[in-house]
C-alpha cells in the first residue's frame, strides 16, 4: 500500500479556487437528506471505489449530472474521507481540497495570510450567512 503525499501549495491554492469546494461550502449544512436523493444510489457502489489503478472517470461523470454533489463532497471533507469518489471529487483532488476546508469550516478568526483580509472576514464573503 502507498502513503499519499501531502498535497503541494499550488494544489491547495487551485482547490480553493474549485467551485465544487465552493459549492461545498455554500450548501454543507443545508442538506440533512442528501444521501436519499444521490444518483449513486441507483448505481453499483463498487462504480465509486475503483481500484488504485483503475481509472475513476466514470464515478466522476455520474457525479457531475447529480444534485447533491455539494453536500456530499461536504460530508467527505467533514469526515475526511480519502477513499472513493466523493462529490465528483477523487482522493486526490480531496487531499488538496481538505487542507484549504479545513482552514475555511475551523480557521483562526484572526488570521491574515497572503490573501488579504482576515480569515473571518473572507469567509463571510464566500458563504453568506442566511
Amino acid at each position: 500500500m502507498t502513503r499519499a503525499r501531502m498535497p503541494r501549495p499550488h494544489e491547495v491554492a487551485a482547490a480553493r479556487r474549485d467551485p465544487r469546494l465552493l459549492r461545498a461550502l455554500r450548501e454543507r449544512q443545508q442538506d440533512e437528506a442528501w444521501r436519499t436523493r444521490g444518483t449513486c444510489q441507483s448505481v453499483d457502489p463498487e462504480t465509486f471505489f475503483p481500484a488504485p489503478n483503475e481509472p475513476a472517470d466514470a464515478a466522476v461523470a455520474l457525479c457531475r449530472s447529480c444534485d447533491v454533489q455539494g453536500p456530499c463532497l461536504a460530508w467527505a471533507l467533514d469526515v475526511g474521507d480519502c477513499h472513493g469518489v466523493w462529490g465528483g471529487t477523487t482522493p486526490r483532488e480531496r487531499r488538496a481540497m481538505l487542507v484549504a476546508w479545513r482552514s475555511e469550516v475551523d480557521p483562526d478568526p484572526d488570521a491574515v495570510d497572503e490573501a488579504g483580509p482576515p480569515v473571518r472576514d473572507r469567509l463571510l464573503t464566500l458563504v453568506p450567512l442566511s
